[in-house]
């Protein structure tokens, strides 16, 4: 199979294209999941003019598969829980696997959130666009946590933004927001990597650099409205 995409940055650079040419009656927001996500959501920030944030959220997987999601953790105030029941009736995983996982899932977000942010306020989102960003969709639990926290923000417009991701798990994603952008939904759907060229993992000071190579107050420009 032929890579859909080089690399993050230029999944990015064509998400930022796509959409470029939408109309947003509210300024645009992008939010990031870390750390695969930064990179590409960067590349969208550059090209809306829009500030780049963090969403931060962390999967926990199926005990003796960690890349499959079972369940995730968003950061918000009080943590958001999102259980995929179907993987968890499959694993077998009970309340105090949750739990336990759940307690190391908040720590990382909290090293995370300190070593990114340093900090920094989050960005406001109400009365704005929130565009969310990540590499890719495989089973949408993460996304799903974290599109279900963000609206505890209260953004006036919530946009799911990816380069590529499954067919089902696009529909399952579509009720939970306003507006939904997938460059590619390859059938059959094996994972996110065979889509890039280059997949590599993303590490802690390619986050950072991607965060410093974006202004976090950027105003978006103002873009042309559709004819009807």
């Amino acid at each position: 199979m032929k890579a859909r995409f080089h690399d993050r940055a230029a999944a990015g650079k064509a998400l930022g294209e796509a959409l470029a040419k939408m109309h947003f009656a509210h300024p645009p927001v992008v939010l990031a999941l870390p750390r695969g996500g930064v990179p590409v959501a960067a590349e969208v920030a550059r090209r809306l003019g829009a500030p780049l944030d963090l969403l931060l959220v962390r999967k926990i997987g199926v005990p003796w598969q960690r890349e499959l999601a079972l369940a995730a953790v968003v950061d918000v105030d009080p943590p958001e829980l999102v259980i995929d029941e179907e993987v968890q009736l499959a694993a077998g995983a009970d309340s105090a696997y949750l739990d336990k996982e759940m307690v190391i899932a908040l720590d990382e977000i909290g090293r995370r959130r300190a070593l990114y942010l340093s900090g920094r306020a989050s960005v406001p989102l109400a009365g704005r666009t929130a565009i969310v960003v990540d590499d890719g969709i495989a089973t949408g639990t993460t996304v799903r946590a974290a599109l279900r926290g963000l609206r505890r923000r209260h953004p006036a417009h919530l946009v799911l933004a990816v380069p590529v991701a499954p067919p089902d798990a696009v529909a399952r994603l579509r009720g939970e927001v306003d507006e939904l952008v997938c460059l590619d939904e390859p059938t059959p759907f094996h994972a996110v990597g065979v889509h890039y060229a280059d997949f590599h993992q993303v590490g802690d000071d390619e986050v950072l650099a991607a965060l410093r190579s974006t202004v976090p107050g950027a105003a978006a420009p103002r873009q042309p409205r559709r004819s009807s």
